[in-house]
């Protein structure tokens, strides 16, 4: 009321106040949607941040669901936060366990020279050697989990490290369709 008053009362013509009006009026209709759809407007920005950096969740956090991209290696690469440091991870439903090589141990605050090497673990480039850890706190996409069983293999076993079922299986699910990972807390 106060703008239109003052539209009104600076105004000369009549037809240029009512267009200044009408555009006030759609300003705010506009306003008005982008308020009312900002949960839908937000799920689509995280959507296609997703498809630009496939290891970033698209976190639902109604649904408490983390939602990945596969990457154009074809995998699935899951950014992820152990005991505070940033770790990227392979979803990997093969693999028993976590699994962290000796560099992201080391970023995650185990020293891999102090570990025993003792369990003898199958791969898909032969059989290795790996150290038995518990991580104290794994945030996948805002999935946190704590105390966690995984294994750190010895220096130069691992390119990369992996999601395996000591997580996964905390889950009350997860789906994989043809290019997406959805993990469920």
């Amino acid at each position: 009321v106060v703008i239109a008053a003052g539209v009104f009362a600076r105004q000369r013509r009549v037809g240029e106040a009512v267009r200044n009006l009408a555009l006030w009026a759609g300003i705010f209709a506009v306003a008005l949607v982008g308020y009312a759809y900002r949960d839908d407007f937000q799920n689509v920005a995280n959507r296609v941040f997703g498809e630009l950096m496939p290891g970033v969740a698209i976190v639902d956090v109604k649904n408490n669901t983390a939602t990945f991209r596969r990457g154009r290696g074809g995998h699935f690469q899951v950014n992820s936060t152990i005991n505070g440091a940033s770790v990227p991870l392979i979803f990997d439903t093969g693999a028993s366990a976590m699994v962290l090589t000796a560099e992201d141990a080391q970023a995650v605050g185990i020293d891999p020279q102090r570990l025993n090497y003792n369990v003898m673990v199958s791969t898909a480039n032969g059989t290795g050697r790996a150290a038995s850890v518990i991580l104290d706190r794994v945030d996948v996409g805002g999935i946190v989990r704590n105390g966690v069983r995984a294994y750190v293999a010895e220096p130069g076993a691992l390119d990369m490290s992996l999601l395996g079922m000591t997580f996964l299986e905390t889950l009350n699910h997860y789906t994989v369709t043809s290019n997406s990972l959805e993990l469920a807390g």
